[in-house]
């Protein structure tokens, strides 16, 4: 245990470092400055986060080239007919009528609100640690508008259908870890690192099981708790962090 952890505070090292952010799609929140910009890019970057990760960065340029590399400004200002060249977006399965529900969505929200964070402390009750209320109630909430399309549900997991929620828990990361190494950003206040659940792509669970860190036969909500409880028994303050080690381990060593 004491020698699993000593390897894996090295690893955090290794790979929690800015040479990090550059194959990564949290390079992409790095272009900007202003904190709702962050937000939103972070926020598709982190939805878009599936298949190779050079696709998934340019994908993310692409679709802010259409919004003038001013997301936040874009979303509350534009016009009907600012809408149309994105109906030619479309990155795997998200096409443009998911495209335009998320404009239409975080458009309306910030209309009416400062930052996305207000939207995941829906589900939330003063000193409660559970991530999963939260992670439901921004998923219903994100839906909640009556010109939401079925089909788009799927793009945002949600712990009610069972789901390990990776792409949310890689976005949630990103918001609000404190990071001394300037890849996370930490700028979400309420939600602390403590309560993160470690996004479990690909290489995290296949390393988190060669370490003995997962059990769970599949993966699920269940594992990515099992993996995040076994993470706190290191750092009760910041378990996600491990993440960059067991993501690392995969992706660069091959472990």
């Amino acid at each position: 245990m004491h020698h699993l952890k000593e390897f894996l505070d090295e690893k955090v090292v290794q790979y929690n470092q800015p040479g990090f952010i550059e194959n990564d799609p949290v390079s992409i929140p790095h272009y900007y400055s202003k904190k709702e910009d962050i937000e939103i890019t972070g926020f598709f970057a982190a939805i878009l986060a599936w298949g190779q990760r050079k696709t998934i960065i340019n994908k993310c340029k692409e679709l802010f080239q259409l919004m003038d590399h001013a997301p936040h400004d874009f979303l509350i200002h534009h016009q009907e007919q600012d809408l149309k060249p994105f109906l030619n977006f479309k990155h795997r399965t998200f096409n443009d009528i998911d495209t335009l529900y998320f404009i239409h969505f975080l458009s309306w929200f910030y209309k009416n609100h400062r930052s996305l964070e207000e939207a995941f402390l829906l589900g939330w009750k003063e000193g409660d640690e559970a991530m999963e209320p939260m992670l439901k109630s921004f998923h219903d909430f994100f839906f909640h508008l009556p010109e939401a399309p079925q089909r788009t549900r799927k793009h945002i997991a949600t712990p009610a259908r069972k789901a390990a929620c990776k792409r949310i828990n890689m976005y949630l990361r990103w918001m609000v870890r404190k990071d001394d190494s300037g890849v996370d950003f930490g700028i979400w206040n309420q939600i602390q690192p403590s309560q993160l659940i470690c996004p479990c792509d690909l290489h995290v669970d296949r390393v988190g099981r060669k370490l003995g860190l997962i059990t769970r036969k599949q993966t699920d909500w269940l594992t990515a708790i099992e993996l995040t409880e076994r993470l706190r028994e290191f750092d009760a303050k910041d378990p996600v962090k491990y993440d960059f080690a067991l993501f690392g381990l995969g992706i660069e060593e091959k472990f």
